[in-house]
């Protein structure tokens, strides 16, 4: 083998991407993409070479018209995995959950998909294909729940003109294994709000990477984390401009709380040669709660060509805002209480992209438990 074949990808979009598990060679943890992953919470997902299909039942809460949800033995294959768990989950997984949204509908109630681990032992694999017709416009909701180790590919495809507003909770049992690749297939003109919310899980890796195959795709990826003691929540988003004129937006808020809390943002973007008129920006915010909680951020910006609308990318981390607590405590609030102010304030923004407000005030609720607990 000549040294050219043996050498590493200079960029993204060169990593190697394969259907067959065996192509990819086992995790180390040396990976630069694996680096920050405790691969050994993985309960053996990462050197697995097989998985059972399922261990999760899927189901839409209320009949939507114009939304249908099905099962099949096959799916176009929108998805090719660039990493071996996501490999060992494509092969794995015999069926394929398809939640359709119909040309031209207009649905002005959000659907919901609850997708629910069923605590059985052992590696699980599963595959989820959205479709979004031809100038459609639909909000969904896919809440996931219960006990699983699981490895998951979400495959979204959203056609000429359409419009989605998706959000994903990841509210797994305090067991959970997440290591999904969700990946966004944009046509000309269409757009993606997409709001990602992680709050359950031992260990929870999403990835979400996004392809536009014509001008005029827009895609805003919001993120909204909080970490309690022990957890491990990995986010990293690949937005790969490869057509002119197509705009994105990255904006990832996490809180972390408790000894061995662990947060993990990495944003790529990469804007190719043949994308002139990009549009993009990404941003990652964490607040550390208490003593013994890290938050890694590494924003990533890869661009080709000079001629572009405009590009950049910000990360922050830090503690609560001083000036913050000492204004509202100055107006009589108690701390504790004022502490949770700021934390909610800290989230609104990402809560306020929700379009469904019974699931903002949940969520809201959770987070207000969660400080609660500690007495933050």
């Amino acid at each position: 083998m000549t040294a050219e074949a043996i050498a590493p990808p200079k960029t993204k979009s060169q990593a190697l991407r394969s259907y067959d598990v065996a192509d990819f060679p086992a995790l180390t943890g040396l990976e630069e993409d694996w680096r920050f992953t405790p691969l050994k919470r993985l309960r053996g997902l990462a050197g697995a070479t097989s998985a059972v299909s399922g261990g999760v039942t899927v189901e839409l809460a209320a009949p939507v018209e114009g939304v249908t949800l099905s099962t099949v033995t096959d799916a176009e294959k929108v998805l090719t995995p660039f990493d071996r768990i996501s490999a060992l989950g494509y092969g794995a997984a015999t069926e394929v959950t398809l939640i359709e949204i119909a040309k031209d509908a207009v649905i002005k109630e959000p659907a919901v998909v609850t997708i629910t681990g069923t605590g059985a032992e052992g590696l699980h694999a599963a595959r989820t294909q959205i479709t979004v017709g031809r100038f459609a416009e639909a909000s969904l909701v896919v809440w996931q729940a219960g006990s699983v180790t699981l490895t998951d590919n979400v495959e979204v495809v959203i056609a000429d003109g359409a419009r989605l507003n998706l959000v994903t909770v990841a509210d797994w049992a305090s067991d959970a294994v997440q290591a999904q690749h969700l990946k966004i297939r944009l046509g000309r003109d269409a757009r993606v709000v997409h709001t990602q919310v992680t709050l359950g899980g031992d260990l929870v890796r999403q990835f979400t990477s996004v392809e536009y195959t014509d001008r005029g795709g827009d895609a805003e990826l919001y993120g909204l984390y909080f970490a309690d003691n022990g957890q491990h929540q990995e986010h990293r988003q690949l937005v790969d401009h490869s057509v002119p004129d197509c705009r994105s937006y990255v904006g990832y808020r996490g809180a972390l709380q408790g000894a061995e809390s662990h947060t993990v943002w990495v944003g790529d973007v990469l804007i190719q040669t043949e994308a002139t008129g990009t549009d993009t920006y990404e941003i990652n915010r964490n607040l550390v709660l208490t003593d013994g909680a890290r938050a890694d951020s590494v924003p990533n910006l890869e661009i080709e060509t000079g001629e572009i609308a405009g590009a950049g990318h910000a990360s922050t981390t830090g503690r609560f805002d001083d000036e913050q607590l000492f204004y509202l405590m100055a107006r009589g609030i108690p701390e504790a209480e004022a502490r949770r102010l700021v934390v909610r304030g800290f989230f609104a923004e990402i809560l306020h992209k929700i379009p469904v407000e019974d699931l903002r005030e949940r969520l809201g609720d959770a987070i207000e438990a969660r400080l609660a607990k500690t007495g933050a």
